[in-house]
């Protein structure tokens, strides 16, 4: 079976296992991506004249039932996707077939599908974020103004609620939907036609290629798109990193609070898992999942950082190892983004072990801020209260909740701004969609 860099000779088997690695079992994710890129580039072919435009067609029909069949065979000798799409329609088409790499190279071949890939990604990644966002401005608005301790060194420091705790991480959240809208601005260049890293020398409509693909701009110097791989996926991973950051210091504050030495909250039991040995073991799988996942993201953006750091400018082969951690790092974080989604939406709060957690220290501050209200220096109102913490008042449940929602500023207790957060929900996800219609009328345009 022919490799398009062919010339004849053999390569060792050792030599081929050891290049190929995993490429023929992850490219199978990148089949309808490559398949894509190869309509846009043929059809841009026909534009230019290279091909007829009854060639174009003929290439364009194949390609469409490669598109089709979820079965499409990807086997270790053919390396990598375009080859086998390529050996495909050489089959199919003889001489026909032979043509459609004109003008490229499996360089931009492969950027072209790691970056749809990546948009693709990016949505199913935005929507997830934002169900998650749902889910947890439903539970702060149910609970917002339950009282609970809130802490700073592991220690009990003020009056917190459970509404402003699930808060922070909504806002969290939302803060790493508009990174991710950052690397999408970045993913959506159309690197296609920058060849191996120098251009051709044929008259090839790059803004074409860019404008059918449903790109934005055109990734404009040659060089700079080779050099740019690894780049690109790493601020994607990054983006990614963020988001399996704060699900992760979710999931650590839920196996607390859930504990039996908290009690806070209490997980339910369909996304509890038990012990062999055990009987009375409810487990929280999910979230210490979920936190250890985080470090496998971290991990994968390391890799991918010290993978493409340091590398002579124009392709390298090294580069064909940042395709695995992206691969893997989406698909880690849209399951975890679902799972979380989830354990809010079944998340049972128990007021009573919350409210009985505010103990009267939790008020200290308070005190010292109500004595500076009556004319007293802060320094010296704090010395005051801590010269007599036995003295602090004790709190009964009514007290607790007046104490939270009487703090208004922004931000505070009595004013979480969840309508604020409602509407960044809504902007992003108004956001993505729009970016996704444009995106799949390119795709629909395209392969009709």
């Amino acid at each position: 079976m022919p490799k398009l860099w062919d010339k004849g000779y053999k390569i060792d088997k050792a030599v081929e296992d050891f290049t190929v690695g995993e490429d023929f079992v992850l490219d199978r994710k990148l089949v309808k991506a490559d398949v894509v890129g190869s309509v846009a580039h043929a059809k841009m072919l026909a534009k230019i004249g290279v091909i007829s435009e009854g060639e174009f067609s003929k290439l364009k029909k194949v390609l469409i039932e490669i598109y089709n069949d979820k079965n499409f065979e990807i086997r270790k000798e053919h390396e990598d996707v375009h080859t086998a799409i390529e050996n495909f329609l050489v089959e199919k088409l003889g001489d026909i077939g032979k043509k459609i790499h004109t003008a490229r190279s499996r360089n931009d071949q492969v950027l072209v599908d790691v970056r749809l890939y990546s948009k693709e990604n990016i949505f199913e990644t935005a929507f997830a974020g934002i169900k998650l966002c749902e889910a947890l401005i439903e539970f702060s608005k149910r609970n917002e103004f339950v009282p609970m301790p809130g802490y700073t060194h592991t220690r009990k420091a003020m009056p917190s609620s459970v509404g402003m705790w699930a808060g922070a991480f909504l806002e969290a959240i939302l803060d790493d939907i508009m990174f991710l809208r950052a690397v999408y601005e970045l993913n959506n260049q159309c690197p296609l036609g920058s060849a191996a890293g120098y251009g051709v020398n044929l008259d090839i409509d790059r803004k074409f290629t860019a404008e059918i693909l449903g790109f934005s701009k055109v990734q404009n110097n040659a060089l700079y798109v080779q050099n740019s791989r690894g780049k690109v996926e790493s601020e994607i991973i990054f983006a990614l990193y963020q988001i399996m950051g704060d699900l992760g210091k979710a999931s650590n504050d839920l196996i607390l609070f859930t504990s039996e030495h908290f009690g806070f909250f209490k997980l339910s039991d369909k996304v509890c898992t038990g012990s062999s040995i055990m009987p009375q073991k409810k487990n929280p799988d999910v979230l210490e999942l979920t936190r250890g996942y985080a470090s496998v993201v971290e991990g994968n953006l390391v890799s991918v950082l010290g993978i493409s750091k340091n590398l002579f400018s124009g392709y390298n082969r090294d580069l064909q190892l940042t395709k695995k951690p992206l691969i893997e790092s989406f698909e880690i974080t849209q399951k975890a983004l679902g799972i979380m989604a989830f354990v809010f939406e079944n998340l049972q709060v128990d007021k009573n072990a919350c409210e009985k957690a505010c103990t009267k220290e939790l008020f200290a501050a308070d005190d010292a801020v109500s004595l500076v209200k009556a004319g007293v220096p802060f320094r010296e109102a704090y010395q005051r209260v801590a010269r007599n913490l036995d003295g602090i008042k004790e709190m009964d449940v009514m007290d607790a909740v007046k104490n939270i929602k009487s703090k208004k500023h922004l931000g505070s207790t009595g004013n979480l701004g969840l309508n604020e957060l409602r509407e960044r929900i809504d902007s992003e996800r108004k956001f993505f969609e729009n970016e996704k219609k444009k995106f799949d009328l390119a795709m629909k345009k395209l392969l009709e």
